[in-house]
């Protein structure tokens, strides 16, 4: 598995780093603002974001005299890659398991039948 999505997947295993990506989804906000939104400091809150900005899933930038931050495209597509390539696999495993009774099934009644002859 590719460093940055085991660690962005690490990331968003904390809730309250959870809680922070979700609220960037809905565009950039400040540390302020993130803050004023949870039951956590400013300081913790800037902890979190530095977590999420290492594992890549947060950029910032500067606007005046605050720093925004916002959800990073790149790593947001690496994690949805990443449960797009698990989706696919449970739904062929699925339909495999799926299909699989009904083969028996067929594969039986003919045993049975040829018994009977």
């Amino acid at each position: 598995m590719d460093t940055y999505l085991q660690a962005g997947l690490d990331a968003l295993g904390d809730a309250t780093r959870m809680a922070i990506f979700q609220r960037l989804a809905n565009g950039p906000l400040a540390v302020n603002e993130i803050a004023d939104t949870l039951p956590v400091s400013r300081p913790a809150v800037s902890q979190h974001l530095k977590v999420l900005k290492d594992a890549g899933l947060v950029q910032d930038r500067r606007d005046g005299t605050r720093r925004l931050y916002q959800l990073d495209p790149e790593g947001v597509a690496r994690l949805r890659a990443h449960f797009d390539q698990m989706w696919t696999k449970a739904l062929s495993s699925f339909q495999e398991a799926v299909e699989k009774p009904a083969k028996e099934v067929r594969g039986g009644k003919q045993r049975g039948s040829s018994r009977r002859n």
